[in-house]
């Protein structure tokens, strides 16, 4: 199949399929007759394979290696469940700050659903955001 029929198959578009054969993720063969990329069902399971891994977080260069253990004939869980569970601390602490930044935001518009928007005045930029970090400092400083 050709490219747009690969990336269709996989609902992606065609430039994820040119960029992942470019780095060497998809290995097409070339139709003889016009030199096109031609993908197989091999190209698609990789597809797949590499759209699930990116949705647990692995990079395209994690991708890399582990697609790469499975061509030297070793398995590549073991490194799949070290490098998952080296990140998890991360995406543990990246959510604990992404829930204090929204218990922040939604502090904020309860102090501002009270208060009037300012203008310029030249001594101010933003006078929400100003109450708000004098609010936060008085509270948590």
């Amino acid at each position: 199949m050709k490219v747009s029929e690969l990336a269709r198959k996989a609902t992606v578009t065609a430039d994820t399929v040119r960029h992942y054969t470019k780095i060497g993720l998809l290995e097409p063969a070339r139709n003889p007759d016009n030199g096109y990329q031609i993908y197989d069902s091999t190209a698609l399971k990789y597809l797949r394979f590499i759209q699930k891994a990116r949705l647990l977080g692995f990079s395209l260069h994690d991708i890399e290696k582990i697609v790469h253990h499975k061509h030297s004939g070793s398995s590549p869980c073991p490194m799949v469940r070290t490098l998952m569970a080296s990140r998890l601390p991360k995406v543990e602490s990246q959510i604990a700050e992404l829930q204090q930044q929204l218990t922040r935001m939604q502090q904020a518009m309860d102090a501002w659903e009270a208060m009037p928007d300012g203008l310029p005045d030249g001594s101010s930029i933003c006078p929400l955001i100003e109450h708000w970090n004098n609010w936060e400092e008085r509270d948590h400083g």
